[in-house]
């Protein structure tokens, strides 16, 4: 045999021992947990023979308690790139069986590598965790990867999407990566997120919880707020990946996709003529409307199971990725709290960044009252969705169903924050405050005067609903463009849309903003 067919023969004895990671045992430890390998979680994710591994030979350097004893080929994470849809999409899946995944200063770089790739190439980066945090053997050099790593996650922010998957453990500093990056998925029963393990709240606090009380992917889905997304498989979530990537553009310079569309545009839909109960307190599934008006019915709603009161998600109005912000009525009646606001918040902004047209549906009677959220810091958390919306210079599209009062009014998606198209329906109630409260306000001395204080209280209500709780009143400031019959809603959020394509605007020139955190 040549000596150069030698070579090439032990080039494919390397590759092969590389890609078996920790080794069989390992691998096997994995599946038995319920894992994939992060070559196989890649193979799933990504087109079928797309994927170009990058750096498979790559070893750390630690000298440290011995670990110079065990080494193995690529350290610890699997990098490279391929497509998506044949788009194309950078990649880093962290191998549990080398190490348990722990970071090194070497894994570090490959990942860095990779996400500097991403940003001359402008496209997005996946990042698919699975680790059990630093590698304690490398001390401080584990911990300058970790920033390494944040640095370009805070630089590539706005620039290209940015995906975390968590399929295993991600704790310590290696969860700020995540929520550093635009969205977070975990995997229900297998994952988990936190700063502090157990044990050390047990040592610090007294507190006795599991790994999943405390960082779960339903504490993370329904009460921190931390994860977008919670699936049950790693199937799903990768299903879910291609999904979510297929309604953003590749990068923020570019448009969002295009598809197209067999769904009519000017499909009219009676059942929103008498979607809105008679009396005023009565909800509506606020679902019902996006599912009827957006492309086939298609919508996939972000943070689903955090601040129920507000629905974002991604659907597409003939053809066209946008994302939509609606107040729910079915919940706390729709009323804005500390969490919708962040939640809807941090939802704008990531459309805006990526040129994603936003419609927002408006039925919210106002902020949540009580000291609870007064204490928790609702002004605040309030103007940061306020903030966002008056920052935004993509196209936006409001259409109001029923209620918009208050400071509620202005906050969503309201003319004067420059919202260019702002519909109403005919049973819209554009108002400082509803009826009973403002009678109240308004007609306090008469009620007081009064033998029958219930009947002049119904008589001013009435006299109030019809001066001010409709949408002619706003119209005839100019401040609702249009009140237009609710089938027609679809039709005409699509001709809003085409008009706005070719929307220029920009904000003051700053080094950035200091938006209210």
């Amino acid at each position: 045999m040549s000596n150069q067919l030698e070579k090439v023969k032990e080039l494919i004895a390397l590759r092969e021992k590389a890609r078996l990671g920790g080794g069989e045992k390992r691998i096997e430890s994995q599946h038995n947990k319920g894992k994939y390998t992060a070559r196989e979680r890649i193979a799933m994710l990504l087109d079928e023979g797309s994927f170009e591994e990058f750096d498979m030979f790559m070893q750390h350097r630690s000298t440290n308690f011995g670990i110079e004893k065990t080494k193995f080929l690529g350290d610890g994470v699997v990098t490279g790139y391929g497509t998506i849809d044949g788009r194309l999409v950078y990649i880093y899946a962290q191998d549990f069986t080398i190490f348990g995944g722990a970071l090194s200063e070497t894994l570090a770089m490959k990942i860095c590598k990779v996400m500097d790739q991403a940003m001359k190439m402008g496209a997005p980066v996946v990042g698919l965790n699975d680790s059990g945090g630093a590698r304690i053997q490398e001390g401080v050099n584990a911990l300058a990867g970790y920033a390494e790593i944040f640095q370009r996650n805070i630089l590539a922010s706005g620039v290209v999407p940015q995906i975390s998957g968590i399929f295993g453990p991600c704790a310590g500093g290696a969860v700020y990566s995540p929520a550093l990056t635009d969205f977070n998925i975990m995997t229900r029963g297998t994952s988990y997120m936190f700063l502090t393990g157990p044990k050390v709240v047990k040592t610090v606090t007294g507190e006795d919880v599991t790994q999943e009380q405390l960082g779960g992917a339903s504490v993370h889905t329904t009460k921190s707020g931390v994860a977008h997304f919670a699936v049950d498989t790693e199937e799903e979530g990768f299903i879910l990946i291609r999904k979510l990537l297929s309604f953003l553009p590749q990068n923020n310079l570019e448009e969002t996709p295009l598809i197209a569309c067999k769904d009519p545009i000017d499909r009219l839909d009676d059942v929103l003529n008498e979607i809105i109960p008679d009396s005023p307190n009565q909800a509506y599934d606020m679902y019902e409307v996006i599912g009827t008006i957006v492309d086939n019915n298609e919508f996939l709603e972000v943070h689903a199971d955090y601040a129920k009161n507000i629905i974002v998600g991604f659907a597409r109005f003939n053809g066209q990725s946008v994302g939509i912000v609606a107040n729910q009525p079915k919940i706390m009646a729709g009323c804005l709290d500390s969490n919708a606001s962040r939640k809807a918040g941090r939802f704008v902004r990531f459309c805006d960044a990526f040129n994603i047209p936003l419609v927002t549906l408006v039925d919210v009677p106002g902020f949540l009252p009580g000291t609870g959220q007064e204490y928790n810091g609702v002004i605040l958390h309030g103007a940061k969705l306020l903030y966002a919306y008056g920052e935004a210079t993509v196209p936006k599209v409001t259409v109001t169903l029923r209620k918009s009062y208050g400071g509620a009014y202005c906050v969503m998606s309201s003319k004067h924050l420059r919202g260019d198209m702002n519909y109403a329906w005919p049973t819209a109630e554009i108002a400082v405050m509803g009826p009973s409260g403002a009678v109240e306000v308004i007609f306090a001395k008469e009620v007081a005067a009064s033998t029958e204080p219930a009947k002049v209280t119904a008589e001013k209500e009435e006299e109030y609903r019809k001066a001010f709780a409709n949408p002619y009143n706003a119209a005839q400031y100019g401040y609702i463009d249009d009140v237009i019959e609710p089938r027609n809603t679809r039709f005409r959020i699509i001709r809003a849309l085409q008009q706005l394509q070719t929307k220029k605007l920009t904000n003051p020139a700053k080094k950035h903003d200091n938006l209210p955190l």
